[in-house]
């Protein structure tokens, strides 16, 4: 168990706040005095034994007009701020972390009003690409790293990214054992699987396509109301970042762009996005054992893994990078509310339901799926039942074990590398946080498969349509998305 002798803040005590804390107080030793819980709309009840135990609560709203102020009536140089809110400005709260000295964590790159410019605005600047472009020029003018800031490090992204690390190592494995590899192609993998240099890892291993592929399986005993949208995790947070663009990173070895897609103009220019919702946006995809409908809803995976998977020549032109993006079917209630919510030209239902106690069965399967390599497909990820999880943290859910254990492992990293600067999941050594993780994770696999886009594609109407699949190159986007052909 680490000893953390500051003082921790959590900005937003919502279900994953919930479930991170009690985990954090298995990890790490730290006074609950020392601990502030900041939440303008507590539940009493969630609250309570822990205000009992001497954590303080803050009732109030973060917000631009306050932010320097409230956050330095809480934290100093030293201490750490885990940001677990939503529609709270990276860019500003990051900076002033990094002004005072003070360690940061959240899940997800946001701003304050997500939706304030969104009308007539080009789809390029609705992306999660365009906020990372805005962090990198904030950094830029930084004197020094300072304090760690740990960026979208939840379930996905987060622990995704240290699958897809786990992944590319057991699949050189697997090819040097099975001899799938010859020669200098044999030789590379072996020294980049040494030296963990996971860009030029994929590139030798011919990765060309990497999901990260989810079914969350989770229901209830109460069905889902009319006017209600039921979910697994935070429901505000599912509507904005599922009805704006969908985004992914572009691999090299793409042929054509899907319609609707815009490339960026700035920076690495890795990543594509549609002007298209992402939960309009259906792929298919596989977790262990079957395929999946998933919506590519724009998820920060899909810009670190790029941008770390990519191989630069001497010049810094891009040789290699794989295709990555979110292939996400949510757990059926979830699906039942996004119909609903689509009827009502996207308006949010009044009612709002994160399911917990009333889960009777099901889990949540999460992985990166790597594609395109000498074993065809691999999967390595988790599989999480509800049992475990309320085993593992009472009243929560799998969904909110899985976010919850990666932000405590990232914290610990944190706390041991004080002064690294702003961090993504990449840039963390998977080992160390599979090592906290994995007893958290349920069934932890890491398995081949032959499943690929078109395996299993059938057309009821073949010879009548046009389907727009690429049979002679099978890791072509365009072979996962449906549309209106298939």
């Amino acid at each position: 168990m680490l000893h953390f002798s500051k003082k921790i803040l959590f900005v937003g005590f919502g279900f994953v706040a919930r479930c991170t804390l009690p985990v954090l107080l298995k990890h790490v030793r730290v006074r609950p005095e020392d601990i502030t819980l900041i939440e303008f709309e507590p539940d009493e009840d969630a609250i309570r034994p822990w205000v009992e135990q001497g954590v303080k609560l803050v009732r109030a709203k973060l917000g631009p007009y306050n932010l320097g102020e409230l956050l330095g009536q809480h934290v100093s140089a030293g201490d750490i701020l885990i940001d677990l809110a939503w529609n709270i400005d990276c860019c500003e709260i990051v900076q002033w972390c990094h002004d005072h000295g003070v360690r940061y964590l959240n899940t997800s790159v946001e701003l304050w009003d997500p939706y304030a410019n969104s009308k007539g605005a080009h789809p390029t600047q609705m992306t999660l690409y365009w906020r990372h472009m805005q962090i990198r020029r904030m950094v830029e003018g930084w004197s020094s790293p300072g304090p760690t800031a740990v960026l979208e490090h939840g379930a996905n992204p987060g622990l995704i990214s240290h699958f897809t690390k786990n992944a590319l190592l057991d699949i050189a494995q697997a090819c040097l054992a099975e001899r799938k590899l010859e020669g200098e192609q044999a030789d590379r993998v072996a020294q980049h699987a040494r030296d963990q240099a996971f860009n030029h890892l994929a590139h030798a291993l011919g990765v060309k396509v990497i999901h990260c592929s989810e079914r969350d399986t989770q229901i209830s005993d109460q069905p889902k109301d009319v006017d209600e949208f039921v979910n697994t995790w935070s429901v505000e947070g599912f509507r904005e970042e599922g009805t704006t663009t969908a985004e992914m990173g572009w691999g090299t070895h793409e042929k054509e762009l899907p319609a609707f897609a815009y490339e960026h103009t700035d920076g690495p220019k890795s990543q594509i996005c549609l002007a298209r919702m992402g939960i309009n946006t259906q792929v298919v995809s596989w977790v262990p054992s079957y395929t999946i409908i998933g919506m590519v809803v724009r998820h920060g995976e899909a810009f670190s893994i790029t941008e770390k998977l990519s191989v630069r020549d001497e010049s810094g032109a891009t040789i290699y990078r794989p295709t990555v993006h979110y292939a996400y079917c949510p757990s059926d209630a979830a699906i039942a509310s996004l119909w609903e919510l689509r009827g009502k030209n996207y308006r949010l239902q009044p009612k709002l339901r994160i399911m917990t106690d009333e889960i009777t069965r099901g889990g949540d399967i999460l992985g990166a799926l790597v594609m395109g390599h000498p074993l065809t497909s691999w999967w390595c990820g988790t599989d999480l039942s509800i049992e475990k999880s309320r085993q593992l943290v009472p009243h929560q859910n799998a969904t909110t074990v899985q976010v919850a254990i990666s932000v405590v492992a990232a914290t610990m990293w944190m706390i041991e590398n004080p002064e690294r600067g702003v961090c993504l999941p990449d840039d963390l050594p998977h080992e160390y946080v599979l090592g906290i993780a994995k007893p958290y994770l349920g069934k932890f696999i890491s398995t081949p498969s032959d499943w690929t886009p078109l395996k299993y594609y059938s057309n009821a109407f073949r010879g009548f349509n046009r389907p727009a699949i690429d049979a002679s190159d099978t890791w072509q986007f365009k072979n996962f998305l449906l549309t209106d052909g298939d």
